[in-house]
């Protein structure tokens, strides 16, 4: 069996850790309305991608 002989310290522990930190989302304005949009991704708000109208959006 695989059992520890001492205990694994705190600095150990962060050093393997080091790479699990949470990176903020990257954004980017829409070419047609300006607003911000996740990249690669049709916008939201106003329905376009590569300039391209590809769904319908309702204006409330």
């Amino acid at each position: 069996m695989g059992v520890p002989k001492k205990k694994t310290t705190r600095m150990k522990k962060g050093h393997r850790r080091s790479h699990h930190h949470v990176t903020p989302n990257a954004y980017v304005k829409c070419d047609n309305c300006g607003e911000l949009k996740l990249p690669h991704v049709v916008c939201p708000s106003c329905g376009y991608y590569k300039k391209v109208q590809v769904i319908e959006t309702t204006e409330f």
